[in-house]
């Protein structure tokens, strides 16, 4: 493709060097630049791409998109100058596939919890509709039927439009794609179309990236500040930021609770290990998934499904259908009667939810045993919060490892401890061996005893000092309660 081409809807501060160029291939990893590649220089938090400029020449690039001008010129290469190389790599990506986002009906959901869960379901619910639909998730992308792994919430701006590109050429009609604040902040989703956007809830979360709550709201808000007028906006009028952020948007406004005068509507009838009873804009269903954080979730896909103008009926029919994504609020049973639920919960709201949605189900008698950890090299604020509502919410609760990455777990843990009161501290074991941990709480419960393992859900590995070792929640509780099949 010809470079004019790959610059259109860029804004540049100035070009060096000719624009009569066709490049076959775009990089913004040194590693993977060939002959003939356009290379693009970020700056990013653990390294930057202005430093490796000279090794990308020697690997064959021909252009270079940077916001810093080398202080020596190669003469047989075109230098981009731009003011943001994250948001030029975006609008690059997306002309080099031929701006995929505006030919397949996408939507966004962003928001502190249940994006994944929401995604997940959505892209359920339209497939039992017959509605080819692709997703880009923290559990996986997929394309129909076919999963592709996933390494961020949300793809490189490369990878997004790559994948969007083969959605169309399989035949999707739509896509539903998390979209975290740190894909938003770097650029990630710049040159993307969106349908439609939904916000589920903000809490306290991602610290250690943006300087303050307020900054970190601000970012959730300007994705719906992009949003064109063709485009609606769904979002969580329960929310204390919920319409926050309808403030600055340009596309049709809607809103879902189950507490304030909405568009869309729910309220919880029954809840039960087995499901809920819902009534959703006045009509009762009976579905697989169970508490009101879940009861919030359906009803944005409910409300997406509706505004795609699908009929009432073929949508409470496919709702009824839909289960919880990998991780997520999973359960499973042992012959002794002790109830286990891995959850990723990893912030104290989306733990506070779980624990109330099972403390609203048990019964008096039954003893809820929480297992959880905190993330390393992550927003330290939350450990204090974790621990405080675990405490509160359990019974009895056992702080473990999480994914410690390059810190120690032992201090990890001692954080989570340190402000705990006499009382939420009796409640506490501390099994820094997450497989102990486990063991433990599976030892512990009795009859009708409910187990929770929160904070990793889906993942299959540990992270410790940058390396990832096996691990799997789901599979060492059902080692741990002798559960052969479920």
């Amino acid at each position: 493709m010809n470079l004019q081409e790959l610059l259109y809807k860029v804004s540049f501060v100035k070009i060096i060097g000719t624009t009569n160029v066709e490049l076959v291939d775009i990089a913004f990893d040194s590693r993977k630049v060939k002959a003939t590649s356009l290379f693009v220089a970020l700056k990013g938090t653990q390294s930057d791409g202005h430093t490796y400029i000279s090794q990308t020449i020697n690997a064959g690039a021909k252009v270079i998109v940077l916001e810093d001008m080398p202080l020596k010129l190669d003469d047989n290469i075109t230098y981009v100058k731009v003011e943001d190389s994250n948001i030029a790599l975006g609008i690059i990506a997306a002309n080099f596939y031929d701006n995929p986002s505006e030919k397949i009906k996408l939507v966004g959901v962003t928001g502190t919890n249940g994006k994944t869960t929401i995604v997940s379901l959505l892209t359920q619910l339209f497939s039992i509709m017959n509605v080819k639909v692709g997703m880009l998730s923290t559990i996986h992308n997929k394309i129909i039927d076919k999963i592709i792994p996933s390494t961020h919430t949300t793809p490189d701006a490369l990878q997004i439009n790559f994948l969007l590109n083969e959605m169309i050429a399989q035949g999707c009609e739509y896509c539903f794609m998390e979209v975290s604040s740190h894909a938003i902040s770097q650029g990630r989703i710049s040159g993307i179309s969106f349908t439609g956007g939904v916000f589920t809830n903000l809490t306290q979360d991602h610290l250690d990236y943006h300087n303050s709550f307020s900054e970190y709201r601000d970012v959730k808000k300007s994705f719906f500040d992009l949003l064109p007028k063709s485009a609606f906006v769904l979002t969580n009028k329960d929310d204390k930021n919920g319409m926050k952020m309808l403030e600055g948007t340009k596309a049709q406004k809607c809103t879902y609770s189950l507490k304030s005068v909405s568009d869309y509507k729910c309220r919880v009838l029954e809840n039960q290990f087995e499901g809920m009873l819902l009534n959703i804009n006045k009509v009762d269903i009976w579905v697989k998934l169970i508490g009101d954080f879940n009861a919030y979730n359906l009803l944005s896909v409910y409300a997406v499904a509706n505004q795609f103008a699908f009929e009432d009926h073929e949508v409470l029919t496919g709702l009824s259908m839909l289960t919880s994504p990998e991780g997520r609020f999973q359960y499973l049973q042992s012959e002794e009667k002790i109830t286990a639920i891995v959850d990723y919960a990893h912030t104290d709201d989306a733990l506070k939810n779980v624990l109330t949605s099972v403390n609203n189900i048990r019964a008096n008698a039954e003893q809820l045993i929480t297992v959880v950890g905190c993330g390393g090299d992550r927003d330290k604020t939350k450990r204090l919060l974790m621990a405080a509502v675990a405490c509160n919410l359990s019974n009895q609760v056992i702080l473990t490892s999480d994914n410690p990455r390059s810190e120690n777990p032992d201090a990890i843990i001692e954080d989570m401890m340190q402000e705990l009161d006499p009382v939420q501290k009796k409640k506490v074991l501390v099994i820094i061996d997450r497989k102990q941990a486990i063991k433990t709480a599976c030892r512990l419960a009795n009859a009708n005893d409910i187990v929770l393992v929160a904070g990793k859900g889906h993942e299959k590995y540990q992270e410790i000092n940058g390396e990832k070792f096996p691990f799997d929640d789901l599979e060492e509780l059902k080692q741990s309660l002798n559960i052969i099949k479920q």
